[in-house]
């Protein structure tokens, strides 16, 4: 096959004091913390959409990018070339995790029959390239928000004609992700919400998205396969209110109707910074209430209103995710996802290989901030004393559901005004300014 990239080499690890950006600094895969290799904590994968597909068109502008493996048709020769092209780049890059949606690998036919065979065909060659190089498909997903027909949602389309034809979308997406392996089945919603109430059936909606996912799930099963199934929340865009606003709101969806078993949920940063969070917010969130399958591991530019999907160049926030990655034992099933892309500006193919290089380093050297985090143990010390009234006496009650409102005012009563103590929010600060 062709190079695509014949003027890249193979990205190695040359350590902190390098100066070459076609090099890692902190990711060195196969060095042990914490009882993981940096590998197995981070289980790195690249996006077909954005990297292969997206061209930098923005909402007020025309595509920038040209790709000389790409000549812009959705023939199948093009589609496979575009294949080459990724797998190059993740061998070069030693990157063992892909992601794709349907439509993103394949070209849309005029029938679903039409789409089905040439996805099939796909699928086969994708198959060969994962043998051929060792990479695995981490997910799959279908795009039910591109298409003129899925104006009105996919899942929450008012139209049950609509609905069967994203429900067919998903059997398939579900057949070809166990026919290649793929460890979880990420579900995004980007039309399954409203823009004016005026003309929604809000329950019958949300009943008939719970409809769809106990669907997918129970094919799923029937077929065979053991793939985590992963609910991307996002609060707005393309409507004005998506129903997986954020991770709260999806994991009181499935609580709501029965699916807390069955699904967890892929965060991605830019949309819980949308959604009016920190960076870290879903993700700490979902963790703790155990439902963080996978992550998109982008960001987005604060000044801007749309989801620019960034590579994350902020060593606090990627300190802080992968804080909570190591707490709760790794992602499991999960990975870090480039859900990224380069500017619009960053026309260069040596660009994307330079945003996922620095991508990958800066979550790298959050890995190994945080476990010197954890291993000094000072932050979680000062937490531990702050909610210390509650590992004895009244509040070690609460923490056992034996308090009631009695024992909780007889207490009060004794104890008498509460003390004011602080909580030292700038010394936390301080600290972890210490490891980054």
């Amino acid at each position: 096959t062709k190079m695509s990239f014949p003027q890249i080499p193979k990205i190695e690890y040359k350590g902190p004091e390098s100066t070459d950006s076609l090099s890692y600094r902190f990711y060195n895969k196969s060095e042990v913390i914490m009882g993981k290799t940096m590998e197995e904590w981070c289980r790195f994968s690249l996006c077909n959409w954005h990297t292969f597909r997206g061209k930098g068109a923005d909402p007020f502008g025309a595509p920038t990018m040209k790709r000389h493996f790409d000549d812009e048709s959705d023939s199948m020769e093009n589609a496979k070339r575009r294949i080459d092209a990724m797998f190059e780049m993740l061998v070069k890059l030693d990157i063992g995790y892909y992601t794709f949606h349907d439509r993103d690998v394949s070209p849309e036919g005029s029938t679903l029959e039409e789409s089905n065979k040439m996805l099939d065909e796909i699928v086969d060659y994708l198959a060969e390239k994962q043998k051929e190089t060792g990479v695995k498909l981490l997910w799959a997903t279908q795009n039910l928000f591109s298409h003129p027909r899925y104006m009105n949602g996919g899942a929450t389309n008012p139209d049950a004609t609509t609905f069967a034809y994203a429900c067919t979308q998903a059997k398939k997406v579900i057949e070809i992700n166990h026919k290649l392996g793929g460890e979880n089945v990420v579900y995004w919603g980007g039309r399954e919400g409203y823009q004016s109430v005026l003309n929604t059936d809000v329950k019958r909606e949300m009943d008939h998205m719970a409809a769809f996912f106990r669907m997918c799930r129970d094919y799923r099963d029937k077929i065979g396969s053991t793939a985590q199934l992963l609910i991307e929340p996002k609060p707005r865009e393309p409507t004005k209110h998506q129903y997986d606003y954020d991770a709260q709101t999806v994991i009181g969806f499935l609580c709501t109707y029965g699916l807390q078993d069955d699904f967890k949920v892929n965060i991605e940063p830019n949309h819980t910074t949308l959604a009016g969070h920190d960076y870290e917010h879903d993700i700490l969130v979902s963790s703790k209430l155990g439902f963080l399958g996978s992550i998109d591991c982008n960001s987005g530019d604060p000044l801007l209103g749309w989801d620019t999907d960034m590579f994350c160049t902020d060593i606090k926030k990627t300190t802080l995710v992968m804080k909570i990655v190591i707490e709760q034992g790794g992602l499991h099933a999960g990975g870090l996802n480039f859900d990224c892309k380069v500017r619009r500006e960053s026309t260069e193919d040596r660009d994307l290989f330079i945003g996922h290089i620095g991508g990958i380093d800066n979550f790298a050297r959050g890995l190994r901030n945080a476990a010197k985090i954890i291993q000094d143990n000072v932050i979680d010390n000062m937490v531990k004393e702050r909610y210390a009234t509650f590992d004895e006496g009244f509040g070690k009650t609460v923490e056992e559901g034996t308090a009631t409102l009695e024992s909780a005012a007889a207490f009060a009563v004794k104890a008498g005004e509460p003390e004011q103590k602080s909580g030292r929010q700038e010394e936390y600060e301080m600290i972890l300014n210490r490891y980054v």
